[in-house]
């Protein structure tokens, strides 16, 4: 289950990362301000005080972990440096940054992973533990962890789910003792992780444990880059066809560079697969969605992994696919309460997606929101 050792340690993210930034700027242990530095020069980037600011925070980290004090033979090791939490709105560059940061350990051993998707291979992990008879399932999977990685990179840290919540102490806690050293990236403050959760108290100490080993800093800059690559453009495509393909394939490459990798949810016994992922932006086609039997949990845990989705080849809905239509207002609905980000090709205009059948007045109030979420600003 397990895949570490397969990946070389580093995931898909880090090996495209490496191939395109360390040629360009000799990442073998390049400064991470050197990466931001050579970026802006070349226009990738512009100049943001915020992202600036917290560029020494990954440089620390980076020479604490690349070139650690020598130590004498009676002296004991000196301890990992801290880890960062690096928290604040939406497309302010987090991930970005992440990137780079990851990027410029060279032959490090880390792995930069969506943090839902990290939590799933625990518990994947520990039922298999659980079918072998380990009494302590989670301890034989923080092993498999702590062998393989100096660094873990999480993008997106959110905990929502209450499994997740009974076992990230003492997940967190055993990799700190091990000396990884955790980077992560969330929309939330520590202390507004799991809020309002079932048994929350028990939460608490896991809060405690993130501000005492780790960095917790906000990035408060006043500009939303993804918005801003989405200002002045369509964000819905129709007809369907080669033209809208290409237009979405355009928009794909601004937001991921294309680079991209599956996502499995995992809700309630099924796997939900967003066929392509990156930096909290996901791609999928109308069938991937509502073309299987999903139900309203699979489109919630959809809403709360991605701000953007890119949902291709919509069709026209009638009797014929009343199931389909049925998913695909119920996912509209997630999207449009947490307020992500949609980009969509279809067969008709909203308001003629869905002319005639039973469900074609209940419809009205998801061509309504359609048009509401193609809105300059929408999910702000």
């Amino acid at each position: 289950m397990w895949n570490l050792a397969s990946e070389n340690v580093m995931d898909g993210a880090k090996r495209l990362l490496s191939k395109a930034i360390a040629p360009r700027y000799g990442c073998a242990m390049t400064e991470v301000t050197e990466l931001y530095a050579a970026r802006v020069a070349e226009g990738a980037l512009h100049h943001d005080a915020a992202q600036e600011a917290v560029l020494p925070e990954f440089e620390r980290i980076r020479a604490g972990v690349s070139n650690p004090p020598r130590r004498g033979l009676f002296r004991k090791p000196p301890p990992p440096p801290e880890g960062l939490y690096l928290w604040g709105g939406v497309g302010r560059g987090k991930s970005m940054l992440m990137d780079l940061f990851v990027a410029s350990l060279a032959d490090v051993p880390v792995r930069r992973v969506h943090f839902h998707a990290f939590m799933q291979e625990i518990h994947a992990g520990m039922h298999e533990a659980r079918e072998k008879g380990t009494q302590d399932a989670l301890a034989p999977v923080v092993a498999r962890v702590i062998e393989s990685v100096k660094v873990l990179a999480f993008d997106e840290m959110q905990i929502t789910d209450i499994t997740d919540a009974m076992i990230v102490g003492r997940l967190f806690e055993a990799l700190f003792n091990a000396g990884v050293v955790v980077v992560t990236t969330s929309n939330r403050h520590p202390d507004e992780l799991y809020k309002d959760g079932l048994n929350r108290q028990l939460f608490l100490p896991f809060i405690a444990l993130i501000k005492e080993r780790m960095v917790v800093w906000e990035m408060e800059s006043a500009t939303d880059y993804r918005q801003d690559r989405l200002k002045g453009q369509d964000v819905y495509f129709t007809p369907t066809g080669p033209e809208a393909r290409a237009q979405i394939a355009a928009i794909w490459q601004d937001l991921t560079g294309g680079a991209a990798e599956p996502l499995k949810l995992h809700v309630k016994g099924r796997t939900v697969v967003l066929p392509a992922y990156r930096n909290g932006i996901a791609r999928a086609s109308f069938y991937d969605l509502c073309g299987r039997m999903l139900g309203p949990a699979d489109y919630l845990a959809v809403a709360e992994a991605v701000k953007v989705l890119v949902l291709e080849d919509i069709p026209r809905l009638s009797r014929n696919n009343f199931n389909e239509a049925k998913r695909f207002v119920t996912l509209i609905d997630a999207l449009y309460e947490a307020r992500v980000r949609l980009i969509c090709s279809a067969a008709a205009e909203p308001e003629y997606l869905y002319v005639e059948g039973s469900g074609s007045f209940e419809f009205e109030r998801t061509a309504s929101r359609l048009r509401e979420m193609q809105a300059e600003g929408w999910g702000e």
